[in-house]
């Protein structure tokens, strides 16, 4: 199911974009980029202005997508990633300070920052969220980054 495009994606051609991506799960979070890919080379006529950078992990993303929104060169960033629960509080501390440190991005950078970043139980709820279809988070982390550009530039024209 395409999106409908709106005046933004019609002449949006030229929309830099960043995405963070987590290595650690590499099965999960290459799936959650493919979707991401997939949902802008159906939106724009080109993709080379999307720059995709790799990180370690979830706990990374934060940074580099300040970093990326500090920059000034890109209208909306994607995080990426998979965390998946296990028998310590890992997942819980990584889960908390990656959802407040895109949060943070948002607020300080002022730049679209989506979320990404699967929290989930088991492998196969990582899985489901990540497979090539309309559901794929990634895809939809893509398609929030880019109505939110139209949003703002809205709000503020």
């Amino acid at each position: 199911m395409k999106s409908k495009p709106d005046k933004l994606i019609t002449n949006g051609s030229a929309l830099e974009i960043a995405v963070v991506v987590a290595r650690w799960n590499p099965e999960i979070t290459d799936g959650l980029l493919r979707g991401a890919m997939q949902y802008f080379e159906e939106i724009f006529s080109s993709i080379e202005h999307i720059k995709v950078f790799k990180v370690p992990g979830a706990f990374e993303i934060p940074l580099a997508c300040k970093t990326a929104a500090q920059t000034g060169k890109f209208k909306a960033i994607l995080g990426l990633g998979c965390v998946i629960r296990g028998d310590t509080p890992h997942f819980d501390y990584v889960c908390a300070e990656t959802t407040r440190g895109i949060g943070s991005v948002n607020l300080q950078t002022q730049v679209p920052t989506s979320f990404g970043i699967l929290t989930v139980d088991n492998i196969d709820q990582a899985k489901a969220r990540s497979s090539d279809d309309i559901h794929n988070k990634g895809r939809e982390a893509a398609q929030a980054a880019v109505e939110m550009v139209s949003v703002l530039d809205e709000i503020r024209n």
